[in-house]
């Protein structure tokens, strides 16, 4: 996207321009979450996959964003997101 812009090629005596538009893909799951089960007080790893990287993701629990804390950890790598609970509790599925 970053790519769109007005080019040129010039010969000194003449120019010739163009515009060129980027339109982005659309982001979409390569791997969706899983369910999962838990022991209370241990640790779960959730984990989805999108089709491209860096892509910004946000982490909810029903309709609550979740934010990072000792509670949650969040890890991004490439095309990977993982959530980590710890100390999973009954309130937490």
């Amino acid at each position: 996207k970053s790519d769109s812009d007005t080019y040129s090629c010039d010969i000194g005596d003449a120019q010739s321009r163009a515009k060129l538009t980027v339109q982005e893909t659309p982001v979409l799951f390569k791997q969706e979450l899983q369910n999962e089960e838990a022991r209370e007080g241990k640790q779960v790893r959730l984990t989805c996959e999108l089709s491209k990287p860096g892509t910004p993701v946000k982490w909810m629990k029903g309709d609550t964003v979740l934010y990072a804390s000792e509670k949650y950890e969040f890890k991004q790598q490439g095309t990977v997101a993982e959530l980590i609970i710890r100390d999973v509790k009954s309130v937490d599925a």
